[in-house]
């Protein structure tokens, strides 16, 4: 992810936020599946899926705890 992606999900609300990890969350299954099948080009898509879902967790928490980061 981008610098820019990153202070672009910094800038949603909890609700953007939620929707964006269900969306993930969504896409991980998806992959998963087409792994399981052997179907999936590059397995790499895993692992960026879940570092993607581990950063709305954190920006989801940080807003919980009130962090601010630039």
């Amino acid at each position: 992810m981008k610098a820019s992606e990153l202070k672009a999900l910094r800038e949603k609300t909890r609700e953007e936020l939620d929707q964006e990890l269900n969306e993930l969350k969504a896409e991980l299954f998806k992959l998963r599946f087409q792994h399981a099948t052997s179907q999936l080009e590059n397995p790499m898509k895993l692992k960026e899926c879940k570092k993607n879902i581990a950063r709305v967790k954190t920006i989801i928490r940080e807003m919980e705890l009130g962090i601010k980061r630039n």
